[in-house]
């Protein structure tokens, strides 16, 4: 009987695990090599004018482009912005429509204060839509507030975060530029970071900061974990020029290298109308 020594041994057995399932070791090589492993997503906001005319349309429209998941906006917290009329389907209704779209929901926007004074509410609709993650867009608050005010923001997210917790989902801050200036000498970002609960409040990276100088993936390396999404869009380097994905001054292989640090679980594209096709086609060949 012939035999065969250890490395032998371990190369067989993982050729034949890969015949078995089906996949050959090239398929699974470039699966290890991938840079995108993620469904392809938007942000709804973009198209906000769109799908309130028509929502099923503009969904499919999208999925046309490339897109195969859609983080949404809570309709009641953003009725005035264009998402009003949506406020009449039920969950089951608008997770329906979705679906039949080609596209999936996990992610969706609210506004802070529907969250402080409704927040079980649109935990329990967040539930029967299928969705895991619930991002506070914005904290709202005045141009003139203090570090002590954004302290106090993050301090009142971290309650609603265990609520969500509690409810089997993860709630999540996104960013602006805003929260990349600095107040009496420190990076409001970064104070920010130090008083939201890991745990509690993952983070979603909103990577236009690129303008005022910052990274993602410097922010991926420096809190392994504490991400859980990212906007992704791209800057020619003038001004504040919007180019498709893969034709600006991002390093998208660093990027998604880094956002496995980072713990990013979802992307979502959102920039201007004219780049969509062509950045969703950019990243189905990452």
């Amino acid at each position: 009987m012939k035999t065969f020594s250890r490395r032998e041994f371990i190369y067989k057995s993982a050729a034949g695990v890969v015949a078995v399932s089906g996949l050959s070791a090239f398929t699974l090589h470039n699966r290890e090599r991938a840079l995108l492993s993620e469904p392809i997503g938007f942000q709804s906001w973009m198209v906000r004018e769109s799908l309130a005319k028509d929502f099923a349309g503009t969904l499919k429209m999208m999925s046309g482009l490339g897109y195969q998941t859609v983080e949404m906006c809570s309709p009641p917290g953003y009725a005035k912005y264009g998402f009003g009329p949506l406020q009449n389907l039920k969950a089951p209704e608008m997770k329906k429509i979705i679906t039949d779209a080609g596209l999936s929901c996990t992610s969706c926007h609210y506004g802070f204060n529907e969250l402080k004074e409704s927040g079980q509410q649109r935990m329990d609709f967040a539930n029967e839509l299928g969705l895991t993650q619930m991002v506070i867009a914005s904290f709202g608050l005045p141009e003139k507030a203090t570090l002590s005010d954004w302290k106090k923001a993050a301090d009142e997210a971290n309650p609603i975060g265990d609520l969500a917790k509690k409810n089997g989902l993860q709630l999540a801050f996104h960013n602006h530029n805003t929260e990349f200036e600095k107040l009496e000498g420190k990076l409001i970002y970064d104070e920010l970071l130090a008083e939201l609960d890991p745990e509690l409040v993952k983070l979603q990276f909103q990577l236009w900061v690129v303008i005022a100088g910052y990274k993602a993936a410097d922010y991926f390396k420096k809190y392994p974990g504490r991400f859980i999404s990212a906007h992704l869009s791209d800057w020619s380097g003038k001004a504040e020029e919007q180019v498709p994905l893969g034709k600006g001054t991002i390093d998208w292989k660093e990027f998604f290298k880094a956002a496995k640090v980072g713990g990013l679980k979802n992307f979502f594209v959102e920039m201007d109308l004219t780049t969509l096709k062509e950045s969703a086609a950019y990243l189905r060949n990452l």
